[in-house]
C-alpha cells in the first residue's frame, strides 16, 4: 500500500497571501492541524501549521529578550524570527522547509518520517504539485485494512479511482472523508456533514462495479460539531 492509497484528496490548501486569522479559522472548520501554501502556479512553497499559529501568539506577547542574547545575535535571523512571529500572512509565518513524499512512498516510509521528524502529517506531491495529504490518522486507517497487500493492485487502485470521481460528482462534501480500496474492499473512514449524504455515500459504494464488499466507519457530526 502506498500513498496515493490513503492519502486524504484533494488536500486542503491556502495561498502565500491567506491572513493568518483565516488560516485559523480554516484549521478550526476543517479539523485539521496544517495546511499547505501553494502558490498560483499549484507548486507547493509551505506550511502552516498549528505550531507556527502558537508560535506567532507567543510573539505578540513575548517579552523582550535579554541584551546577552541580542548582543551575540545574527540581525538577520532577529529579523526573520520577527517575521515568523507578527507576520499577517501565510507567506510570513509558514514553514518553508517541508518535508514531502511522492504518491508512491510507502506506509512505512510515511511511518518511519513521521516519527523521525516529529510532524502529523505530509504533503503528497506529483511533479511539485500537492495532490493529497497523509496524517498518522491515515496510516492507521491504512494500517486497520484487514490482509492489505503490500502494494495495491492495479484492480484497487481503478476501484478506488472510481469511488472517489463519483463521489466528487455527487456533490456531497467529502472533506472529512477517506477512502481506501484494499483487495477489493472499500475501507470508508472519517465522518459526513448529514445522514443524507450518508446515505448519498452508501448509494455511490452500491453502485460500484467490481467491488467485493465494504467496510464502513463513517460517523455523522452532531449538529453542535459543525457550529
Amino acid at each position: 500500500m502506498r500513498a496515493k492509497h490513503i492519502m486524504t484528496s484533494p488536500a486542503v490548501t491556502v495561498e502565500p497571501e491567506t491572513e493568518v486569522r483565516g488560516i485559523a479559522e480554516l484549521l478550526l472548520k476543517k479539523r485539521i492541524s496544517a495546511v499547505p501554501v501553494v502558490s498560483g502556479e499549484g507548486n507547493l512553497v509551505g506550511i502552516v501549521s498549528e505550531g507556527d499559529l502558537m508560535r506567532h501568539v507567543e510573539g505578540a506577547a513575548e517579552s523582550p529578550r535579554s541584551w546577552w542574547l541580542t548582543f551575540f545575535a545574527d540581525p538577520a535571523s532577529q529579523a526573520r524570527r520577527y517575521v515568523k512571529h507578527h507576520g499577517r500572512s501565510a507567506r510570513e509565518v509558514m514553514t518553508r522547509d517541508v518535508v514531502t513524499v511522492s504518491e508512491d512512498a510507502t506506509l512505512p516510509e510515511i511511518a518511519t518520517l513521521l516519527e523521525e521528524r516529529r510532524i502529523k502529517r505530509v504533503p503528497v506531491l506529483r511533479d511539485g504539485k500537492v495532490v493529497g495529504i497523509v496524517s498518522r490518522a491515515n496510516l492507521l486507517q491504512g494500517v486497520a485494512a484487514a490482509n492489505v497487500p503490500a502494494k495495491g493492485s492495479a484492480s484497487d487502485d481503478a476501484l478506488q479511482a472510481a469511488l472517489n470521481q463519483a463521489i466528487e460528482e455527487s456533490g456531497i462534501r467529502a472533506t472529512f472523508l477517506n477512502v481506501i480500496v484494499a483487495e477489493g474492499v472499500a475501507h470508508l473512514w472519517g465522518a459526513m456533514e448529514s445522514r443524507d449524504e450518508r446515505d448519498a455515500l452508501r448509494v455511490i459504494v452500491e453502485n460500484t462495479p467490481g467491488l467485493k464488499g465494504v467496510e464502513n466507519h463513517i460517523a455523522v457530526f452532531a449538529p453542535s460539531m459543525l457550529t
